[in-house]
């Protein structure tokens, strides 16, 4: 009997230590309950509605004080006479090399941007969450919410990410890499669902919208081919590495872009956006058209790159 005891108690705690080692899980409610905020504003979340913009800052910065975030703030700028505002906020040590992962929270005209790019400020958000639940971090972590990423703006000095960069280069702030979030919540399982800048890509990569992309250019240093070999072998979902020249449409579509141009490492990581989702810059971009469960996923495995970081 002692011995039968002796076993149940062994199993129970072996149990736990099970549990206390698995990786922390993605919460859809919560998910979902960003992306409503952010699909629900009384008008379009873009440049011609600052007083909108100002509502969805205000929540990034509640979301991320609430998560245990240190630094938390907001860096302001000025375009044809309207202020505009990024939103910061750091996790782990405050010296030493940092990572910035970033996402823009404004949309192309009059649309929800359910997908673009709601999904990349709730999973900015979520990662907050869960790094917030971490004793310890290796590296300082920047968390960074950008203003103004369509257009008119993109491609220009005007952008959010262009504005960070730019101050991050002019203070001389060692940059481990950065990692731009954008379109992650939309995938398709059928053939012929993905398609891509070059059309022979299709059989190297497959016909089913149904992974994750990391996506890099050539040059893009040891960072780029860390982070994407790291994040594939973590990823619960089918994770697929896309790395070619800057002049690939598509390869520079978000806000590592501006990184690159400051001599910043950086890559994209996204369901494809355009070249999978008919729905992309459209007013039917819903949260109807996504699934939370591999959004979750894949900010899952983000953690868990990160957490493996050197």
């Amino acid at each position: 009997m002692k011995g039968v005891m002796l076993g149940l108690l062994l199993a129970a705690l072996a149990g736990t230590v099970r549990a206390k080692n698995q990786p922390a899980l993605a919460d859809t409610v919560r998910l979902r309950r960003h992306l409503q905020f952010l699909t629900s504003t009384p008008q379009p979340r873009n440049y011609q509605h600052p007083a909108v913009l100002d509502s969805v800052a205000a929540y990034v910065q509640q979301q991320l004080r609430a998560a245990g975030a240190h630094l938390v703030g907001t860096q302001p700028y000025a375009v044809r006479g309207q202020t505009y505002r990024n939103v910061l906020a750091s996790f782990g040590p405050v010296d030493g090399p940092r990572l910035i992962i970033g996402a823009h929270y404004d949309v192309c005209g009059d649309q929800p941007g359910a997908d673009d790019n709601g999904t990349g400020v709730a999973a900015l958000l979520e990662l907050a969450r869960l790094l917030g639940q971490q004793s310890e971090l290796p590296y300082r972590i920047d968390l960074v919410a950008y203003t103004l990423e369509e257009p008119p703006f993109f491609r220009t000095p005007n952008m959010g990410s262009y504005v960070h960069a730019a101050s991050l280069k002019a203070a001389g702030v060692p940059v481990r890499g950065m990692v731009a979030l954008e379109t992650l919540g939309y995938y398709d399982d059928r053939r012929g669902t993905q398609r891509y800048p070059v059309w022979p890509l299709k059989f190297i990569y497959g016909s089913r919208g149904n992974y994750i992309t990391v996506a890099q250019k050539f040059g893009n240093g040891r960072f780029g081919r860390q982070f994407a070999r790291r994040y594939r072998g973590v990823g619960a979902l089918p994770v697929k590495r896309f790395k070619a020249p800057a002049w690939l449409p598509g390869i520079d579509f978000s806000d590592h872009l501006n990184y690159w141009k400051f001599g910043f490492p950086a890559v994209l990581l996204t369901d494809t956006a355009f070249y999978r989702n008919r729905s992309y810059h459209e007013a039917t971009d819903t949260m109807a058209r996504l699934d939370m469960r591999r959004l979750g996923l894949a900010i899952e495995a983000l953690l868990a790159t990160v957490l493996t970081g050197e």
